[in-house]
């Protein structure tokens, strides 16, 4: 192995553990003294990763993909912000949350069991979770298509909102196959 290619494997294997001692204001431990957690472990994968301790962040640029579970964001870019240490105490003691929100911008793609959304930016808030797509927004839900300038999706409420944008002629758009008629879910989405 080259040794970029390890440095690189092993900024990848590290970065979770910065994140969370950011988070937490405590030293990095290995992840086998990781407190235990419903929730799967966050795994995001860039060019170059910047620490933003102030601002209880971090940004990622360049080829972006973050990966937790069954969903997947890929971006150009993507700033992750993490509770402060006040705001964790403030939350019930069975709340394991983490993290407050992300932005992500530069042909957003976010899938998410059957879900993929697509946009110019993109903001994600873990409280509501809810996720807004804004610019040229596209949700596919199975076969279906809604496209809008900004389309909010609740992810826990099976619920989202499409709404056009400033200008002129711009609307809202709705393609729905009842039935399982339509476009096979393998063909390519544009």
């Amino acid at each position: 192995m080259t040794p970029l290619r390890r440095f690189f494997c092993l900024s990848v294997l590290l970065c979770p553990l910065l994140v969370a001692s950011l988070v937490l204001a405590a030293p990095a431990t290995a992840p086998a003294a990781a407190p235990a957690s419903s929730k799967p472990p966050i795994h995001v994968e860039a060019d170059r990763m910047v620490s933003l301790k102030n601002d209880n962040a971090v940004l990622f640029t360049g080829n972006v993909d973050a990966k937790q579970g069954q969903m997947t964001i890929r971006s150009a870019e993507m700033t992750v912000y993490y509770l402060s240490n006040e705001e964790k105490a403030k939350l019930p003691q069975s709340d394991e949350r983490t993290l407050k929100k992300l932005f992500a911008s530069g042909n957003v793609e976010i899938q998410n069991d059957g879900m993929t959304g697509t946009g110019d930016k993109m903001e994600y808030y873990e409280a509501e979770r809810k996720m807004i797509l804004i610019g040229n927004s596209k949700v596919w839900q199975d076969n279906n298509l809604v496209t809008g300038h900004t389309v909010v999706v609740f992810l826990d409420q099976g619920k989202s909102i499409a709404e056009r944008g400033a200008k002129k002629g711009e609307r809202v758009k709705a393609f729905f196959y009842p039935g399982g008629d339509g476009p096979q879910s393998g063909q390519q989405k544009k």
